[in-house]
């Protein structure tokens, strides 16, 4: 079930109806008004504007009784999530204003030419003569956008805009949609590196496994820029740092714990091998024909990585019959895969990470009395692992210390710095997490990920709040 929030444009007759009636028919029908505005107000008839929050299953017996009730006349719908994208979401706007020619002679011809040719002469002078230094391309083909799959990179631009107001909104870095008409990772490959120079970073997003392995890596090692693909490395960070909170809840450590990890892709393939850098040594991972087991062949690449790591376990079987015994599941599958009697063959005091969107592996009223931690993808229950959490402020960081690339230590470091929002004083079973707009988040991130870059040397300027021999 969801929700969305509509806006009814009524025409109410008052020899029949009056704005009270309206009112009665839409609670009745299962609506929740929020609003009402008088758009025209008359003595015979009058115009309004109410504005309802309502499920997607009651929706439409609102708009029946409406339709039906004597005296009221339905003149148009507005979806007000379709209203905030009217237009689109985002806009460029100058840092400067050009008042006068004089301006102009600066900002454009014949003046930019001297910045011109000062880039051709010191081409690092871009980060601090161009929009580069704040600039993150977030590039997508529309292959696995969101639950929908492969939609396609039109259908996928509301989501990319919506991206770039998280980035401008939390962090203040200016990000542009890129959505390529391509599913050949050569092509992604070489169509990005030839746009690179405009951005400092670059943001992968909603790629689909397993290419989205290849894009970026290549893009990694191709690039001077720091290359992120937030699905898996998003994912798994914010994961990682819910998961280090709720081990302080139930009080186990990580290097005694059993994880099972339920969907292989590039989400949980990345969450693998951040819990593996973390220090577990009782690895899991399960997908569609059921156990990875250590020392096995697989034609999946990143399967064939997990085999030929120690600390996952040697044991096959079913989803249901690996869970039996372990502390912690991690599930970024689908929907209903988990029940309430898996729960119950869990270590004591189970934590359960089910963030299958929309749909999670478990319903989240039928495993919280039996997990002593769950989490979901959801915003409508505590504990949501959200990657907003982690892009705005890896990338402030990255940008700010003009990173070669975002490495494993500082992906670390950011799941540690967002664990370490929440103090021990506030940390309970429903926050390990803190919400996407605490705005202690992006400030710790970014100092997190400056000291990882300047630490393992892929920082290239040292901002001034970490100069003077000091990054603490």
């Amino acid at each position: 079930m969801t929700f969305t929030s509509i806006i009814l444009r009524l025409e109410l007759d008052h020899r029949m109806a009056a704005l009270g009636d309206a009112i009665d028919v839409i609670t009745a029908s299962g609506g929740d008004i929020t609003s009402m505005d008088m758009v025209r107000p008359g003595r015979d008839k009058s115009v309004c504007d109410i504005t309802i929050h309502v499920t997607d299953t009651a929706e439409t017996a609102v708009l029946d009784a409406v339709k039906l009730y004597p005296g009221l006349r339905l003149i148009h719908v507005s979806d007000r999530t379709f209203l905030m994208h009217l237009g689109g979401k985002i806009s460029i706007q100058p840092t400067v204003p050009i008042k006068n020619r004089d301006d102009l002679s600066r900002v454009y011809t014949p003046g930019v030419a001297r910045i011109c040719t000062a880039i051709r002469n010191n081409p690092d002078s871009a980060y601090t003569l161009t929009i580069k230094r704040n600039t993150v391309a977030i590039i997508t083909d529309g292959t696995a956008v969101l639950g929908l799959g492969d939609i396609g990179p039109s259908a996928a631009l509301p989501v990319m805009e919506g991206k770039a107001m998280l980035f401008k909104q939390m962090a203040g870095v200016d990000a542009f949609p890129i959505c390529l008409d391509t599913k050949d990772p050569n092509e992604i490959v070489d169509i990005v590196k030839k746009i690179s120079p405009v951005f400092g970073g670059i943001n992968l997003e909603d790629i689909g496994a397993p290419r989205c392995f290849e894009i970026e890596r290549r893009l990694a090692e191709e690039l001077d820029i720091p290359v992120l693909h937030d699905d898996q490395h998003g994912t798994s960070i914010v994961v990682a740092a819910g998961l280090l909170n709720a081990l302080k809840v139930v009080g186990k450590r990580l290097e005694d714990i059993r994880v099972v990890v339920n969907g292989i892709g590039a989400a949980g393939g990345s969450i693998c091998r951040m819990l593996l850098s973390m220090g577990v040594r009782r690895l899991v991972p399960v997908d569609r024909d059921g156990a990875i087991v250590h020392g096995d062949r697989y034609a999946n690449p990143m399967w064939q990585w997990l085999a030929e790591q120690p600390q996952v376990e040697r044991k096959s079987g079913t989803l249901r019959e690996v869970l039996a015994g372990a502390d912690v599941f991690i599930g970024v599958s689908r929907g209903g895969v988990l029940h309430a009697d898996d729960i119950r063959q869990m270590s004591p005091d189970p934590v359960v990470f089910a963030l299958a969107n929309p749909v999670p592996e478990i319903e989240p009223a039928e495993a919280r009395p039996l997990a002593r931690v769950l989490a979901t993808g959801r915003s409508d229950y505590p504990n949501q692992i959200n990657n907003a959490l982690v892009f705005p402020g890896i990338f402030r960081g990255a940008l700010d210390c003009r990173a070669r690339r975002i490495n494993d230590r500082m992906k670390l470091a950011a799941a540690q710095a967002i664990a370490g929002v929440v103090s021990d004083h506030e940390l309970n079973r429903d926050y390990i997490i803190p919400g996407v707009f605490n705005e202690r988040v992006v400030p710790r991130l970014r100092r997190a990920v400056i000291e990882a870059a300047i630490e393992t040397g892929e920082a290239r300027r040292i901002p001034p709040d970490f100069r003077n021999g000091s990054t603490g």
